[in-house]
Formats: structure tokens, C-alpha cells, sequence
């Protein structure tokens, strides 16, 4: 099964969020974003910090400070989220370029893996963190509208 660590997530979650409410521009804080999504402060300061580390995001400090996306949403992807957070991406112990498994030289599914590997790496590559902000978009304008009622003995329709 293929499935992201929680780190990924998280980075992901983070990503969109300053995505979404900053534009990338304003800073926004660990603390922010970690309450905002009931994520541990701890842990994401930690993403937030390979997230710097990486170049995906920049890192200001001071009272104003917080983080803020270094390139736009728009060239950002999702592999590049994934891969500054977990390394490089890997869907077998065999698709890794050290060798280290011991059926390496006898192996006849290493190469198809690979392939296999790209593949996923390319689709996750054409996904950007600006389409990851859509579904909110579209959630705002789609949003229900309170219906209000008149009360009781106003004229009009009753409903």
C-alpha cells in the first residue's frame, strides 16, 4: 500500500494553508497553523522547519515573523512536498539507487518497480499546491446561505 507519512500530510495541510489564507506572502505562524488543525506544535515546527530547509517555504523571525511560501503555489508540487519532507520516494526497498537489497542482481521485478515508481513520482509532480487550494475555493462559493424566516403573525408567504 502507498500511503504518505503524517509528516506529509502535515506539510501538505501546512502548504495549502498558507496557500489559501496568505497568498504566500503574509507569515503565518507554527502555532497558527497548528492549532488551526489540531496538529502538535512541536511536531509541526519540525515540518515547517524541512519545509525551509527544502526551499519550499522562507522563515522570518520576531514577533511579526512565521513563514511564507517561497515560490508560488502555482510551482509548487505535491512530490515536492513529499520528497522535502521524506526523502526521496521509494515503493519498494529495491527502488532505491543503494543497492542494499539482497536480491538486487537476481531480482526481475526491479526495473518494472521502477518504472512504476516514476510514474507515481510524475503524477504526483503535475498536482500543485495551488490545486490542492481549489476544493476550498470552491467550497466557499458553494457555501449554503441562511434562509431566514419571518416570524410568526409578519405578512408575507409562510414557507
Amino acid at each position: 500500500m502507498l500511503r504518505l507519512s503524517k509528516k506529509a500530510d502535515y506539510a501538505l495541510i501546512a502548504m495549502k494553508h498558507l496557500a489559501l489564507n496568505t497568498g504566500g506572502v503574509v507569515s503565518t505562524s507554527a502555532r497558527e497553523i497548528a492549532a488551526r488543525y489540531d496538529i502538535p506544535i512541536e511536531l509541526m515546527a519540525k515540518v515547517l522547519q524541512r519545509l525551509v530547509r527544502s526551499g519550499l517555504l522562507a522563515s522570518t523571525q520576531g514577533t511579526r515573523g512565521g513563514y511564507t511560501l517561497q515560490r508560488s503555489p502555482s510551482s509548487i508540487s505535491v512530490a515536492d512536498v513529499i520528497q522535502a519532507i521524506d526523502g526521496p520516494l521509494s515503493v519498494t526497498a529495491c527502488s532505491t539507487d543503494d543497492h542494499a537489497c539482497e536480491q538486487f542482481d537476481k531480482c526481475s521485478i526491479r526495473d518494472p518497480l521502477w518504472r512504476l515508481r516514476e510514474r507515481i513520482l510524475e503524477a504526483l509532480g503535475t498536482v500543485s499546491v495551488a490545486e490542492l487550494t481549489k476544493d476550498a475555493e470552491r467550497e466557499a462559493v458553494a457555501a449554503p446561505v441562511a434562509v431566514l424566516r419571518r416570524p410568526h403573525g409578519s405578512s408575507g408567504a409562510h414557507l
